[in-house]
């Protein structure tokens, strides 16, 4: 028998012993009748249920013409493979979970957490982000999702941006707030809402008056455009530009403000387009939001009139210090104009508030 059958090719000794019976022309009864064991303990043995023992090395070795180190190195390399393999297979197994509790890779490529080389401290990293002990641990962060025409949002991946945005949120100073002074900072709010540059001064206006904002964009699967909660017992509204356009800004924001004005409580993970699920809470924001945006007696007269055209448009945005985008978006979203109309008159403003994106301050790049 060649060296070439032992511990190098991890082969399972049991192998080589039924190659050993065919070689010679015997049966499992045959060696168990020379070794003096039952049939059983041999059939264990071949059949790797049953570890090779000094004593029945020595037994092989015998019968075999073989050395006993033969069979005791062949059992231990065998052993240890199979340690290893379950090693190898643990360690899968936890790479996994990082994937299963969280969307890991985009967090990673986001600059969320760091890819660090060690499991140990890979895990520790996500654990940190999570605010969890340990990855067993779930987050503390009740979640009410809605479907989403496009596809189920990942719970996962929703409470993954939502963390993100109250790590942003902890690390930005805000002033005193009360209801008043929010209602006052809306009305100042809407006098921007007429030129696109002017939302760059949105996020400090709020800051100032005790609301956290955080713009976030949504992570892959979530199809959020908004948010609105508490942390600390400070509200929270956070953006996610998912649509780049300024009707879409100014409805988001101030349906996510109208859930703190109104007194809703809890986690509203708004996306705000058709095919949403409709509460009576989102029935009331987005109401509230379109009252701020437009009064609601005068879009009627506007409607009723039934001239949009792009002068019409913009002469009802100028008496209203709107922009025309906002009244295009209003028309649109309640199907009374097509998508395909006035693309001029849609802006972007995603440019105005860039030093935003991820970051708790946007001063910082200044």
């Amino acid at each position: 028998m060649g060296q070439t059958t032992g511990p190098a090719r991890l082969v399972p000794p049991g192998r080589i012993i039924a190659r050993e019976l065919e070689a010679r022309g015997w049966q499992q009864r045959d060696l168990a009748e020379i070794m003096g064991r039952p049939e059983q303990a041999i059939s264990e043995i071949i059949n790797d249920k049953k570890q090779i023992t000094p004593e029945t090395a020595r037994e092989l070795a015998s019968a075999f013409g073989t050395s006993v180190d033969l069979w005791m190195n062949l059992e231990a390399s065998y052993r240890l493979h199979l340690a290893q393999r379950k090693a190898e297979e643990e360690m899968i197994r936890r790479r996994a979970r990082l994937y299963t509790v969280a969307p890991y890779g985009e967090l990673v490529s986001r600059g969320w957490i760091e890819d660090r080389e060690n499991l140990d401290e890979q895990e520790q990293e996500l654990c940190r982000f999570l605010g969890v002990s340990s990855l067993d641990e779930q987050p503390c962060l009740a979640l009410a999702a809605r479907h989403s025409a496009h596809g189920e949002p990942e719970r996962l991946a929703l409470i993954a941006w939502a963390k993100r945005v109250e790590y942003l949120a902890r690390r930005q100073s805000v002033g005193p707030f009360s209801a008043d002074r929010l209602q006052e900072a809306i009305s100042d709010l809407l006098n921007l809402a007429a030129e696109p540059e002017h939302v760059r001064s949105v996020p400090d206006r709020l800051l100032h008056a005790g609301v956290h904002l955080a713009i976030v964009p949504h992570l892959r699967q979530t199809y959020l455009d908004g948010a609105a909660f508490y942390v600390d017992d400070r509200p929270v509204v956070a953006l996610t530009l998912r649509y780049d356009r300024l009707d879409n800004f100014w409805f988001t924001l101030l349906h996510e403000l109208a859930h703190i004005v109104l007194g809703h409580q809890g986690i509203y993970l708004d996306r705000l387009d058709d095919g949403r699920v409709m509460t009576d809470e989102e029935r009331q924001a987005d109401q509230q939001a379109q009252d701020w945006l437009i009064d609601r007696q005068e879009h009627d007269r506007f409607v009723r009139r039934g001239a949009y055209t792009s002068a019409a448009i913009r002469q009802f945005a100028h008496q209203r210090r709107r922009h025309p985008a906002i009244v295009v978006g209003r028309l649109q979203h309640d199907g009374l104009l097509s998508y395909k109309r006035f693309p001029n008159l849609r802006v972007r403003v995603r440019e105005h508030l860039d030093p935003w994106i991820d970051r708790a301050n946007g001063r910082a790049l200044t």
